[in-house]
Order: structure tokens, then sequence, then C-alpha cells
């Protein structure tokens, strides 16, 4: 009997933590993208191939979509997409921190419905289906209920909290950062954070597998102008994205100038 796709996507992240950890720490090689697009690695590369590989043989009829991989359209013409992020947060890796991740996802009609983030280092392993809740290791999530943002303990960049972009000014809320924007999504899904958000464009495989993440444990996710985030789209970027509590992702939207 063929796996599920959320077994698929567990099985296939492990693998990739497998990968990843024989050149966590041991300087693998480096080398800037074009574009100022940022640091990949060795370590990037080798994910990316075994995860092309293994789902994609899996599942042949599925477009694929990998920030490590050359785009094409032929994706568009797929019903279902894996989305992936071979590893998200490679300063972080570079660094030999532990919270990168890889982050596994497949969108059905621009929804998300399957999704993986692991964190090989710490042994979390963040997953959810469309309508079956989010789970941390097996054990489900729920986010924090704030009624305000006032002293939440929000995760982002300082540029996303400039006063001028806000209605007020600077916004009352305690400041944290992560590397992997996907590992902010889980962090809000598990009631650590109150909320994440990014004022900045983002790439879809960024996002795709927090999105669903937060949203079935019980997080609101929009872009910045409070849209529904949809994926598998030609120019696959977003126009930003916040993710908190119902109550606290509300008065963010109205704070926004």
């Amino acid at each position: 009997m063929p796996a599920s796709d959320l077994s698929l996507l567990m099985d296939a992240a492990k693998e990739a933590g497998n990968i990843a950890k024989k050149f966590w720490r041991a300087d693998p090689e480096a080398w800037d993208k074009p574009d100022n697009a940022g640091p990949v690695t060795e370590a990037d590369l080798a994910v990316d191939a075994m995860l092309a590989a293994e789902l994609r043989n899996a599942r042949p009829e599925y477009g694929w979509l990998s920030e490590e991989t050359t785009d094409t359209a032929a994706r568009l013409d797929c019903e279902r997409c894996f989305i992936i992020d071979p590893i998200d947060g490679t300063r972080s890796f570079m660094a030999g921190e532990k919270n990168f991740s890889h982050s596994l996802a497949i969108a059905e009609n621009g929804v998300i419905t399957a999704a993986v983030i692991f964190l090989p280092m710490l042994d979390e392993m963040y997953s959810a289906t469309k309508g079956g809740g989010a789970h941390l290791n097996g054990v489900a999530m729920t986010p924090k209920r704030r009624d305000t943002i006032q002293d939440a303990r929000i995760l982002g960049k300082k540029p996303s909290l400039k006063p001028e972009l806000w209605q007020g000014g600077s916004l009352p809320i305690n400041l944290h950062f992560r590397s992997s924007l996907a590992y902010r999504f889980c962090l809000v899904a598990s009631g650590e954070f109150d909320g994440m958000l990014s004022l900045h464009p983002c790439w879809e495989w960024d996002i795709a597998g927090g999105d669903l993440i937060a949203r079935e444990a019980g997080a609101a996710v929009t872009d910045q102008h409070g849209m529904a985030l949809s994926f598998n789209n030609p120019h696959p970027k977003q126009a930003g994205v916040f993710a908190a509590a119902p109550a606290v992702h509300q008065e963010f939207l109205q704070r926004l100038l």
C-alpha cells in the first residue's frame, strides 16, 4: 500500500536530517547565490538531490518547487505540487547552530494539505494534515490565546517593526529572532511564542509548511494584507506573512499602516 503523503514527507525529512548531520560543523563548502539570494552549501544541494529523487519517484504526477532546484512552468499544470526548502536557516546551519530545519509541504490547487518541518539537531518533528490538526513528535499542539499584542513575544526582524510602519509608532511587544522562517511558524503553533511576522516578500518554500502547521494548531495565518496564502503560483512569492493567535493577528492587521 502506498504511503500517505504525510508519512512520505516525514520519512523524507528524517533522511534529510541524516544527510545534514554529516555536514553540520564539518565546514561544508559554501558560496553565495546570484542576485543576493543568500548562501548555499553542499549540504543544501545534497539534501535537495535526495528529496527530489525520493519524493518525485514516489509521486511522479506531483509538481516540484524547491529553493535549490531550477524552477520550471511544468509544476503549474499539476493539481498537486511539492514545495520544499532543503535547509531553511542555512546561515544558522553554517554557524553550527541547531535551529535550522527541513521544510516539506504539498499543495493541492493552491492549498497546503500536508506539511512537515523537521529540526534534526533538536529531534523535533512538526507535522500537519489539512483537517487533521498539528503535532510535535506526535503530540497535538495549540497556540497561546492572547487578547492583545501588549507584551506579546513575537518572532521577526527589526526592519519589520520600524515605528513608521505602524499606527501609534512602536509596537508594545518583545521581539525575538530565529533564523529559520519555517521554525518560527512552529514556535507559534506550539505556544512558545505569541506570533511571528515578516513584511518582506516571502518565498513559498520558506512558508508553505509553516502555514498549514500554524493554522491546524489554531493560529490565524495571512499575508500582510489579511489575505489567505495561496501556493504554487507562477511567481512563488507572498506579500509578507503574519501568524499568531487570532486576536493578536487581528491587532497586527489593524495597526499596520
